[in-house]
């Protein structure tokens, strides 16, 4: 059996409302982890963004266990020297607490690329109002998984046949190579024209040439044998 690896076609996006009212931040927070990331789905895969997107509402009403109100502190640092500051979470709470939520929520996603991927999904309002009614996002109680409903169905598009094609006229080609080769012609001629022309006129000064120097040879020789006839007789 081979590895399944989700695609972008399997993949649908859908949005839930988690209502932190009451809740426990640690609680509210792997919830909607889990969500984000897409661990409720089968098609689940650690190097993918298969989640939804979540909203949370009524983050001012969010509580810590175990006295951790005055316990837990919230880090800064300005990245200049003496720029940390530390902040108590009664405080926090108190003046940003959808900060507080998406902290504690961005702190259980990858860090790196993929979970800042994540986390674009993420809206966190303080009071019980959201702007994303056109999303139609289903209400999600606290520990309820959302239901699987399986894989989108894509619609494949009818098949559709072929219109005929009309016979396509006939051109007249006879006149077209005709007319091509009485263009064709001419050329052969003249090209036979230039080669014997330069045939003839690169032999004959090449004969005479020949003549003349056997006619030389011939003279020197002749004037040798006269005089080695001569100093004989003499």
């Amino acid at each position: 059996m081979k590895t399944y690896s989700p695609k972008p076609r399997d993949i649908e996006r859908r949005w839930y409302v988690l209502d932190a009212s009451g809740a426990v931040l640690g609680r509210l927070a792997t919830q909607a982890a889990s969500i984000l990331r897409g661990k409720h789905k089968p098609i689940y895969a650690p190097h993918a963004d298969t989640g939804d997107h979540v909203i949370v509402i009524n983050a001012k009403d969010v509580t810590l266990s175990g006295g951790k109100e005055n316990k837990k502190v919230a880090y800064h640092h300005s990245g200049h020297p003496g720029g940390l500051t530390e902040t108590v979470y009664s405080r926090l709470l108190a003046t940003k607490p959808a900060f507080a939520v998406e902290k504690a929520i961005k702190g259980m996603l990858p860090h790196n690329r993929l979970g800042r991927q994540m986390a674009t999904k993420l809206r966190v309002y303080p009071g019980a109002d959201h702007r994303h009614e056109a999303q139609k996002p289903q209400p999600l109680g606290l520990g309820e998984v959302p239901p699987w409903e399986g894989l989108p169905k894509i619609e494949e598009p009818a098949p559709t046949r072929p219109e005929p094609k009309a016979p396509a006229a006939k051109r007249p080609t006879a006149k077209r190579t005709t007319a091509k080769a009485s263009a064709t012609s001419p050329a052969k001629k003249t090209t036979a024209k230039r080669s014997t022309v330069k045939a003839s006129t690169a032999k004959k000064p090449t004969a005479k040439r020949t003549t003349a120097k056997r006619a030389t040879v011939s003279s020197s020789a002749k004037e040798t044998r006269t005089r080695r006839t001569t100093k004989k007789e003499s």
